[in-house]
C-alpha cells in the first residue's frame, strides 16, 4: 500500500524513513503501545501515519496544528492515496474534515441575525469603537450573502466561503458549541451542518481535525470526535500549547458589556443594573494593577469586582432559569445562559486563586486590560485523557529536544506508568553536505531586546555576500524593525517586513524576487515553507528564550525553582529547543537546497550548560564559528 501510495505522488521515491514511521504506526495500532516519532523534512511523514491507518477497525482520528497541513491533508495527500489505494483494498477509502461547531454557519443564528441587531454588531464596542453607519451597511450585505449561500452550500464550512467575510459578520452567523441548544430543540436541527459533519466524521475511514478541537474534546469529556481506536497527532509539540490555550479563560469589561445588553430581554431590570454595576467595578479593579503576573493574590478592589461579579451573574441565572422545549426563542436563551456561566466560572476561577492556576493581566496595544486564568500545566490532563482507551501515535520534526524524547514525553503526559517507544527515522535531507549552522561566537552575549550594533554588522555582512534570498526571524518586534531600517540604509535590495503587507503577500514577494530579504517575528519561525534558491541564508538574531514577562512560562519556571530543580533548564531551554529547530528548519525543504543558518547569538557556542544541548535539537549541518568561512560560501552561492 505504501509503495502504490509514493507511486501515485509527482517524483515519489522510496524513503527508508517514510517505511520505517509506516511500520511503527502500524505495529502500535496492533499492540496499543503509544508512538513517538521523530520524522524530519522530507521524510512523507504523512503517508508514513496515513497508509497504516488505513488498514484500522473503525474511524481513525489525525489532528494537526495548522490549517496549512490540514488543507494539504484535504485537498491534496488523501485524495491521491484513496484513488492509489482503492485496488489493493477493493474499496475507495473515505475521509472527512471535522471542525469546531462555530467553524459552520448556523441557520437558527442567521434566523435571528440582522445587521442592526444591538446586542452583538451595530453597537459593539469590541475592536475599540461603535460601528459607524456605513461600517453597519457592509455587515447587512455581508449577512445576506451568508444567507444566500446557506442556501447553496453542501457543506456550511467557513473555509468554502469565497470571497470571506469580516468576523463580526460570521460570528452572527455562527454558533459556538457551548451556546447551541442541540439538534433536538433547535428548530433547524434536521439541516444542521455541523451535526452533517459529525455523522460524515463517524462514516470515514480517515477523520481530519485540529489540536484545539482534540482539546476541546478532551476537556469536554471525549463526546465530540467519533469513538476510534487510533488517534494521530501532528505537529505534535504544538499539543500541550493548544490544550493550554482551551482550558485558559479571561473576563475584560467590554465582555460584561456585550453579555450584559444579550441577556437584557431574558433578566429583570435590577439584574441587567447588577451587571452594569459589575462591569464598572472591573473596569476600576483592572485599572491600577500593572499587567503582569499575580503572585500575590488578586488585589483587593479586583477581588471585590470579581465578586460582584459572581454575585451578578448567578442572579440573572436564576431568573433565566431552564431553557425548554416550549420557549418561544430557545436559541438566544440558551446563549444568554452560556454567556453568564461562563462568566461565573471564570470569576470564581480566579477568586479561588488555586496553586494549580496561573492569573496575569494583561494589556493590549490600545490599553485595554483583561483578568487571564489559564492552569499551571496540562500534563496531568493529558495524562487523564488523551490516552485512555485509545492508542496516540505523536509525530513531528522536533520530538527530541537535546537528542532525547523525554521531555517532551513528560509535557504530553507520558510517564513510567505509561507504556510508549519512540522512534527518529531521520531525514532523506544529507544535512552535513547541504547546509552550515554558524554561530556568530565572537559577538557579545545579547543584552537589549533591540538588535545590537555588533549583531546588526554582522547581519549586514551575510547578507550582502550572498545578496539577498535571506529569511530573518527576529526575537522581537523591535528588532526585526531595526533590522529592517539598517538593510534599507546599507543595501539595495528588497527588504520585505512582516506588518507592513498581509503575510502571504510578502512570502510571494520573497519567493519572486532573489534580491529581497524577509524579516519578522515568531509567526515566521514555522509558518513560511520556500524551498529552492529563493531561501538559502537563514539569520536568528537571539536564542528563542521566553521573556521572563510570559506569565505562564514564568510561572512554571518558578514552580520547578520551587521544588528544588532547575526552571530554566526544565522549561525555558526545552521552550527555546522547539523554536530553534523549528526556525532553522525553514531552510533545507527539498533534497537540492543550500544555505546557511547563521545564530547571531554566541551562546550557542558559549553557553556550556544548555549550548550543546540546542545544538544537538537543530538538523546535523555541517557547523562552524569562523565568519570568514561562512562569508567565502555565500559569496560561492550568491554566484551560482
Amino acid at each position: 500500500m505504501l509503495a502504490a501510495a509514493v507511486g501515485a505522488v509527482p517524483g515519489g521515491i522510496d524513503r527508508p524513513g517514510q517505511r520505517s514511521m509506516a511500520e511503527a504506526v502500524a505495529r502500535a495500532a496492533e499492540s496499543g503501545e503509544h508512538l513517538l516519532v521523530q520524522a524530519g523534512t522530507g521524510t512523507g511523514k504523512s503517508l508514513g501515519y496515513l497508509v497504516p491507518a488505513l488498514l484500522v477497525d473503525g474511524p481513525v482520528v489525525v489532528s494537526t496544528a495548522t490549517l496549512a497541513l490540514q488543507s494539504q491533508l484535504v485537498d491534496h495527500d488523501l485524495p491521491r492515496l484513496a484513488e492509489a489505494v482503492e485496488p489493493l483494498l477493493g474499496r475507495r477509502p473515505t475521509f472527512a474534515v471535522l471542525k469546531g461547531r462555530h467553524h459552520y454557519v448556523c441557520m437558527a443564528r442567521l434566523d435571528n441575525s440582522s445587521a442592526d441587531e444591538p446586542g452583538d454588531t451595530l453597537f459593539d464596542s469590541e475592536g475599540g469603537g461603535t460601528r459607524w453607519l456605513g461600517e453597519a451597511g457592509r455587515l447587512g450585505k455581508q449577512i445576506q450573502r451568508l444567507r444566500e449561500w446557506a442556501m447553496e452550500t453542501d457543506t456550511g464550512d467557513r473555509d468554502e466561503l469565497d470571497p470571506g467575510v469580516d468576523d463580526s459578520a460570521w460570528r452572527l452567523a455562527s454558533m459556538p458549541a457551548r451556546e447551541c441548544v442541540g439538534a433536538a430543540r433547535c428548530p433547524y436541527g434536521a439541516e444542521c451542518f455541523a451535526e452533517a459533519a459529525r455523522q460524515r466524521a463517524r462514516e470515514a475511514d480517515i477523520v481530519i481535525t485540529n489540536h484545539s478541537l482534540l482539546a476541546i474534546d478532551m476537556l469536554a469529556g471525549r463526546n465530540i470526535l467519533p469513538p476510534h481506536k487510533l488517534l494521530v497527532i501532528d505537529e505534535a509539540h504544538e499539543l500541550a500549547d493548544r490544550v493550554s490555550s482551551a482550558a485558559q479563560a479571561e473576563l475584560t469589561p467590554d465582555a460584561l458589556d456585550r453579555a450584559a445588553r444579550r441577556t437584557r430581554t431574558h433578566i429583570d431590570d435590577a439584574s441587567y443594573e447588577s451587571l452594569v454595576e459589575a462591569g464598572d467595578a472591573l473596569t476600576v479593579g483592572l485599572a491600577d494593577v500593572p499587567a503582569g503576573r499575580l503572585t500575590a493574590g488578586l488585589p483587593t478592589p479586583l477581588a471585590e469586582a470579581l465578586t460582584l461579579l459572581d454575585r451578578a451573574t448567578r442572579r440573572c441565572l436564576d431568573g433565566i432559569g431552564e431553557v425548554k422545549a416550549d420557549d418561544p426563542d430557545p436559541v438566544r436563551k440558551q446563549q444568554a445562559k452560556t454567556v453568564l456561566t461562563d462568566l461565573s466560572n471564570t470569576a470564581q476561577r480566579l477568586l479561588e486563586f488555586s496553586p494549580h492556576d496561573v492569573a496575569w493581566v494583561e494589556k493590549d496595544e490600545r490599553g485595554r486590560r483583561a483578568a487571564v486564568v489559564a492552569p499551571l500545566s496540562v500534563a496531568g490532563t493529558l495524562a487523564t485523557h488523551l490516552y485512555d482507551e485509545r492508542t496516540v501515535v505523536a509525530a513531528s520534526a522536533t520530538l527530541a529536544l537535546g537528542g532525547k524524547f523525554d521531555t517532551v514525553a513528560k509535557s504530553l503526559g507520558l510517564d513510567e506508568e505509561t507504556e510508549w517507544t519512540s522512534l527518529d527515522v531521520g531525514s532523506p535531507f544529507d544535512y552535513a553536505r547541504q547546509g552550515i549552522l554558524y554561530v556568530a561566537a565572537h559577538l557579545p552575549r545579547p543584552t537589549t531586546s533591540g538588535l545590537s550594533e555588533a549583531a546588526a554588522e554582522e547581519m549586514v555582512g551575510l547578507v550582502e555576500a550572498l545578496g539577498g534570498r535571506t529569511l530573518g526571524l527576529f526575537s522581537s518586534r523591535r528588532a526585526a524593525e531595526r533590522a529592517a531600517e539598517v538593510l534599507r540604509d546599507r543595501t539595495d535590495l528588497t527588504v520585505l517586513l512582516q506588518g507592513d503587507e498581509a503575510l502571504p503577500l510578502l512570502v510571494r514577494r520573497f519567493r519572486s524576487d532573489r534580491n529581497s530579504c524577509l524579516l519578522g517575528v515568531m509567526s515566521l519561525w514555522q509558518g513560511v515553507d520556500v524551498p529552492g534558491d529563493a531561501c538559502q541564508l537563514v539569520i536568528i538574531d537571539r536564542l528563542p528564550f521566553p521573556r521572563p514577562d510570559e506569565p505562564l512560562a514564568a510561572a512554571r519556571s518558578a514552580a520547578v525553582d520551587a521544588a528544588g530543580g532547575s526552571g530554566f533548564a526544565s522549561v525555558s531551554v526545552p521552550i527555546a529547543a522547539v523554536r530553534l529547530a523549528q526556525g532553522a528548519g525553514r531552510l533545507i525543504r527539498a533534497a537540492d537546497d543550500r544555505g546557511v543558518v547563521a545564530v547571531l547569538d554566541s551562546r550557542l557556542e558559549t553557553a556550556k550548560g544548555y549550548g550543546g544541548f540546542l545544538r544537538r535539537t537543530l538538523p546535523p549541518f555541517w557547523y562552524t564559528t569562523k565568519p570568514d568561512v561562512v562569508r567565502a560560501a555565500l559569496k560561492r552561492l550568491g554566484s551560482a
